[in-house]
Formats: C-alpha cells, sequence, structure tokens
C-alpha cells in the first residue's frame, strides 16, 4: 500500500465521521461522548478526541484511531480497516512491491472462485428439489434459505468443475479453493468436491465467503456433514459459523451463545438469537475466543446432560475461562439439540429463552451432570478433579475461584482446604491465548490499569504536558517536575489512551496553570516520602554496619527529606 495512505485517510475523514454511524455522540467539553459500542450500559465512558484522532472507553479499558474502531467494529485486521476506511474517504489503495500485487491477486482470485461456487450452488437449490425439501423438512424459512444464500451441491461428478471452467478457471486452481479434487489413483483427473449435499456459506467476520460445508442428502453417505479444507482464505481455527451476522447481537447483548451445527445456529437465529455462533468440527481455539472477545466477554455453551460430550465441552469451556471469559451453559432436555428445542412447536423459542435465562456457571453445570450421573463416590471424586477442577484453576478472578473453591467443597461433602489442596497446578498459558485476553484492550496497555498511585500521578504529569502543549499549565508542570525530580520531563514518553483521555477529563478545555496545585503537591508529597523511607532504609542498614561515616551521611540525607516534607503547606 502507498506508505502515506493511512494519513491520507485520517487527513480526509475525521473520527467523528468514522464512529458517528456507530455510536451517537454529544459534545462533552474538548471531547465528544456517547455510550459503548463494546457492551450494555447507562452512561455514557466512551470519549472521542478529535485533535488527537483517538478513542477511549473507560467501561471496557480499550481505545485507539480510526483503524482500530472499525478493525473491533466490523471484525477486520487492519488491511480490512485500510479497504473499508479508504473506500469511505475515496482514495484507491495501491500496491508498493511486485510480491504485495501477486499476494493480493492470488486472494483475490480465491474469494472470486468461493463467489463464483456460491452462486452456482444458490441457483441450483430450486423449489421441489431434494435439498431445497429438507432445509424446509428442518424448519428453515424461505426467507432464511435465501438471507444465507443456502445452496445445493449437484450429485454429478462435476457440475460445478464445468460450470466454472466454462468462466475460465482452472482444476488446479479450483482445488486450491478447496472446491474440486484430483483423484488419488488418477492423476489429472478431477471431480467436485461437494455432491449431492446442501450447502452452507461460512463467511469470515467481514461477511466475505471463504468456505463451505456441506450437509449429506443421501443417508447412506459416511460424511454427515464435511468441510471445506483449509485454504489461502480459510483457518477453521479462525472462522466462526455466523459471526458476520451475530457480531453487532453478541455486542449489545453483551454475551456469544455458542452451538456445534449449522442448523442450531440458523433455526436459533430465525427464532431471534441472533447472537449465536457456530464451530466447524473444530474445537474453541485461541483465534475464536479472541474473536468473541472483540464483542463481548460472556459465553454461553449449549449443552445436555450426555456424559460422552463432556470432555470436549470441558475442553472448550477451559479454553474460555483462561482467555477470561465467564462461562455458563445453557443446559438442553436430555437427547435433544438447540434446533430441537427452538422448533419443536411454537412454544420452542420461549421455551429455550428459558433456558438462557436459567442457565448456570459451567462449572456449576458439570458438577451438576456429574454428581447426578454417577453414584459411586469413589469415581465422582475421580471424575471431579479431572473435569471440574481444571476448570476452577482457569477462572481468572481470585474471588471467583474462591467461590467455586466453596460450591465444590459442599457438593462433594468436603472442606474448601482439600479442594484447594487438590487444585492441578496452572498450566502456563500460551503465548497466543494470553494475547486473547487483552484482544479487547485495543492499544491500551494492560499495566496501566495496575500502576501505584506515585506512578499514576506521574503519567498524568505527562500526559497533561503534552495534551495541552505550549500552554500555562504544561510550561508551569515541567518547571515544577523538574524542581521536585531534579531533572526534566523525558522528551519521549509512552503514554496510552487513557492516560491522554484521563488528563482531558481532569483539566477541561482551557486550565489555567494553578489548576495543577492539587497534582503538584501530592506528587511532591509521594516522591519525598519514597526518598525518606528510602533513607530510613540507608540509615538503618548503616547503623547495622556499624560504620561511622555511612550513619553521618544517611542521617543527613534522612534530616532534609524530612525538612522538605514540613516544609510542604
Amino acid at each position: 500500500m502507498q506508505p502515506d495512505s493511512v494519513q491520507q485517510i485520517k487527513d480526509k475523514l475525521s473520527i467523528i465521521e468514522v464512529i458517528t454511524p456507530y455510536v451517537k455522540l454529544t459534545r462533552a467539553g474538548k471531547y465528544w461522548r456517547g455510550l459503548s459500542p463494546f457492551g450494555k450500559e447507562k452512561t455514557p465512558s466512551f470519549y472521542v478526541n478529535p485533535e488527537r484522532g483517538s478513542y477511549f472507553c473507560f467501561s471496557t479499558s480499550q481505545g485507539g484511531d480510526h483503524f482500530t474502531f472499525i478493525q473491533i467494529m466490523e471484525g477486520v485486521d487492519f488491511k480490512g480497516a485500510l479497504k473499508i476506511l479508504a473506500e469511505k474517504a475515496g482514495i484507491e489503495l495501491k500496491a508498493l512491491r511486485p510480491e504485495d500485487t501477486m499476494v493480493r491477486d492470488r486472494a483475490d482470485r480465491l474469494r472470486e472462485m468461493v463467489a463464483q461456487a456460491e452462486s452456482f450452488f444458490a441457483s441450483t437449490l430450486e423449489a421441489g428439489t431434494p435439498a431445497h425439501d429438507y432445509a424446509l423438512k428442518r424448519g428453515l424459512t424461505l426467507e432464511t434459505i435465501k438471507d444465507w444464500k443456502l445452496g445445493f451441491a449437484p450429485a454429478g461428478w462435476r457440475g460445478l468443475l464445468e460450470a466454472l471452467g466454462t468462466q475460465g478457471y482452472i482444476p488446479k486452481e479450483l482445488a486450491e479453493a478447496g472446491l474440486v479434487k484430483e483423484a488419488d489413483e488418477k492423476p489429472g483427473t478431477w471431480y467436485d468436491r461437494f455432491r449431492n449435499r446442501l450447502m452452507f456459506p461460512i463467511r469470515d467476520a467481514a461477511g466475505r465467503t471463504v468456505a463451505f460445508t456441506g450437509r449429506a442428502l443421501d443417508p447412506a453417505d459416511n460424511a454427515k456433514y464435511l468441510n471445506s479444507p483449509e485454504t489461502g482464505l480459510f483457518k477453521k481455527s479462525e472462522v466462526l459459523f455466523g459471526m458476520d451476522k451475530a457480531k453487532d447481537a453478541i455486542r449489545s447483548r453483551g454475551f456469544a451463545i455458542l452451538v456445534e451445527g449449522q442448523f442450531d445456529l440458523l433455526l436459533l437465529h430465525q427464532a431471534g438469537f441472533q447472537n449465536t455462533i457456530a464451530l466447524s468440527g473444530t474445537a474453541l481455539s485461541s483465534q475464536h475466543l479472541s474473536l468473541i472477545k472483540r464483542y463481548a466477554d460472556n459465553l454461553m455453551l449449549c449443552l445436555d446432560g450426555d456424559r460422552a460430550g463432556l470432555a470436549a465441552s470441558a475442553k472448550n469451556a477451559r479454553a474460555a475461562l483462561m482467555a477470561g471469559m465467564r462461562v455458563k451453559a445453557v443446559r438442553l432436555p436430555e437427547g435433544k439439540d438447540p434446533a430441537d428445542v427452538v422448533s419443536e412447536d411454537e412454544n420452542g423459542p420461549k421455551v429455550f429463552s428459558e433456558l438462557v435465562k436459567n442457565s448456570q456457571s459451567v462449572i456449576e453445570f458439570f458438577l451438576a451432570v456429574l454428581s447426578a450421573s454417577e453414584r459411586d463416590e469413589f469415581k465422582l471424586l475421580r471424575q471431579v478433579e479431572a473435569i471440574v477442577l481444571p476448570l476452577v484453576v482457569a477462572v481468572k478472578s481470585p474471588l471467583e475461584r474462591n467461590r467455586y473453591v466453596d460450591i465444590v467443597a459442599r457438593t462433594l461433602s468436603s472442606t474448601p482446604e482439600a479442594v484447594r489442596a487438590s487444585l492441578p497446578r496452572p498450566e502456563e498459558v500460551p503465548h497466543d491465548a494470553a494475547d486473547a485476553v487483552d484482544m479487547r484492550k485495543g492499544t491500551v496497555s494492560p499495566a496501566s490499569m495496575k500502576i501505584s498511585g506515585l506512578e499514576s500521578r506521574r503519567s498524568l504529569i505527562f500526559a497533561t504536558i503534552k495534551s495541552y502543549p505550549d500552554s500555562p499549565l504544561a510550561e508551569r508542570l515541567k518547571s515544577e517536575y523538574n524542581r521536585i525530580i531534579g531533572a526534566p520531563v523525558p522528551i519521549e514518553v509512552d503514554l496510552d489512551e487513557r492516560a491522554l483521555f484521563e488528563a482531558g477529563l481532569v483539566f477541561g478545555e482551557s486550565p489555567e496553570a494553578d489548576a495543577a496545585n492539587d497534582l503538584i503537591y501530592t506528587f511532591e508529597r509521594m516522591i519525598l516520602m519514597d526518598a525518606l523511607r528510602e533513607a530510613t532504609l540507608k540509615l538503618r542498614r548503616a547503623e547495622a554496619s556499624n560504620d561511622p561515616e555511612s550513619i553521618q551521611a544517611a542521617s543527613i540525607e534522612a534530616r532534609d527529606v524530612s525538612t522538605r516534607l514540613s516544609q510542604l503547606p
């Protein structure tokens, strides 16, 4: 891309123009303010600074610029945000290097083939065909079929291959897109990967079709569901089925419902549960979790009491807990999946809504299932140790973890001390999982939330100087900092958006130089208190070593600091 494309976009579009389609903003001093788009709240905590071209949400501790905001809201990477904003600004993006062009052209070519395949499948899903009848039989409406662009892969071996071949696509590149395969024993012989199947397009979070799932229509077909292989567009550990349509509802409702099948998802969306997403034949990955956490920190797993699937469900639950999410379980009737519940009769949506309302923490769910199904006390203990205790360890909050320790102890008629002693040692969290925990923080450093009182005031001084350059307030802070510390304010200071926005909220639009009196006094007092503690420690060490010179020097230092403290107003 052109090296100045980012700046061109920022020059052309104010951050207010970028954000107002998503958030209603009102003027609040030097900033603009609105309700957070990242969660539910009644008091606005989302602030925008048009001068700096940045935003910060105090309720979710995340901030950034034009591009960060679009990445989160649209579920795209930086390149996707660049493209969206370039189109909005009317700026043409050009590739700099031949290799950039080749990569872009290859991706575009793959997208073209997948899009053409989607159109082909949709065109063959005609009323009266077995695939169409099957979709209706499962409870899908004509509107849902059309809205999700479901399709039909004919039973023949070369229908798609020949249709796309007439448009200039060769078999080898169609294979790269996951649409056709080469016969194992007949090199050069190609055939359609999907045959006689109801087709579900899989889209990324930006709504671009990247792959397919095909549901077999022949009961004798051993592969009930068949997914596209991984391609240059599709990585199964990175894509969640339905996220493109669910992300807004997840953000507004504050939680995501996770199911395992396409029909579960479509029928739940059709019934009004638009915050539902689905896995496509894989476990919940750190990339999946980071994607979900762009929109909410709460996850609901749809589970029944079937013991056979507990281990896999516990693995997903543990991954989500380790990513810092709050995880609940929607307990389904024995032997039923969400599609069965919601489509059973006209009361199905209401029944499912009650199940969601009565959901319990995933740890309590597993305890209840194991306790109800295992009468052997010794076996129950072993199963709780294997399945439940790793979930307890994965809980991030110490207070919540202690609560679950008490719950496990009561369930097993044991003691919290015994349960705590049985907890497995926490495994080291993989780097990618750790990254997922912080995905929603945008450009804000998590360390900024844990700084001491002294360092928070030092940060506020630096942020104020940067926020009000060349003002009497900034000049006074520079002078006072130099006097107190004995060194000038550093030229380069790494400040996060939170500190900069806090400075603006503390001092307003046009502050006078004396507006920082309290900040300067508190900062100097904290500096001197730290210096006094250090001098006292030196004096004790000198006295312990019985060194007269060291004792005298430390005594003078402590006396000087005490004098400065006593002279503070």
